[in-house]
């Protein structure tokens, strides 16, 4: 194993993907830069932000293992070529990479973590897949829940979430950075027993997007429906929910609108 982790969160650049369900891999490195008291600065000959820090503190109070946090600049479905070069120049290898990133799948506000396994359509994930050559690194899954009605899944993921929501998605990219944090001091299976277990409330009940849900209310695989938001265009062709052995969510688009993995780039 490498000394040095390498943290990668998925995310589209510009002002316009800032605040997008899909961009809450950025907002989860932007938090664990702040934590460390961090700056980025452009690595990758332009092609990604990266920032050098600590994570964590170890026992006694020594800072924690070396990490690098990063956020490719290039659309999501280009994200391999940063990665595998960052990778390459720290000499961070596959069992230290981690990368984090949102899942329609996954109920919202929740948080799972796994190695290898599927990128379920993913184009950001695939596209690291194929850089490093294998999929045996460790995915920090951010739950956005589904599409609500009828709605589009890339104009979903797309969309900022609504000003009401914004509460929780801190309380959500925070949990996020402390996964990552606890997969990095203590390792993956001491913070998948950590972040798999659903939080209770003193009664009992489920604590959902920050509010308590009765747990006869809420079944293993459900999530409130989450609140419409603006539409953004494109056309996606995702696969049904369960198609995948635990993947991680994705937007797989095939043809037209900005979700498309195209030659040159894309924000899915």
């Amino acid at each position: 194993m490498s000394d040095v982790w390498l943290v990668v969160g998925l995310g589209n650049p510009g002002p316009n993907y800032a605040h997008n369900r899909h961009n809450l891999g950025f907002m989860t490195v932007d938090a664990l830069a702040a934590r460390a008291g961090a700056s980025f600065v452009t690595r990758s000959h332009g092609r990604a932000l990266a920032a050098a820090v600590r994570i964590g503190v170890m026992p006694g109070g020594a800072p924690g293992p070396r990490a690098v946090l990063a956020k490719p600049q290039t659309f999501m479905n280009l994200s391999g070529g940063p990665v595998a070069e960052l990778a390459g120049y720290f000499g961070a290898t596959p069992d230290t990479v981690i990368v984090v990133h949102d899942d329609i799948d996954l109920p919202a506000w929740e948080i799972r973590l796994k190695r290898g396994g599927g990128e379920g359509g993913h184009n950001g994930l695939r596209d690291i897949s194929k850089a490093l050559g294998t999929k045996e690194y460790i995915r920090v899954r951010c739950g956005v829940g589904r599409p609500p009605g009828r709605q589009d899944a890339a104009a979903y993921v797309l969309a900022d979430f609504p000003a009401s929501l914004r509460p929780d998605v801190a309380l959500l990219v925070d949990k996020a950075a402390d996964a990552v944090e606890r997969v990095v001091l203590e390792g993956l299976g001491a913070a998948q027993l950590a972040f798999h277990t659903p939080p209770r409330s003193p009664s009992g009940d489920r604590l959902v997007g920050g509010s308590t849900v009765p747990v006869c209310c809420v079944s293993a695989g459900e999530s409130p429906a989450p609140t419409a938001s603006t539409q953004a265009e494109g056309v996606v062709q995702h696969p049904p929910k369960g198609s995948g052995d635990d993947s991680p969510a994705a937007v797989d688009g095939e043809s037209g609108g900005p979700e498309t993995a195209r030659e040159g780039g894309g924000p899915a």
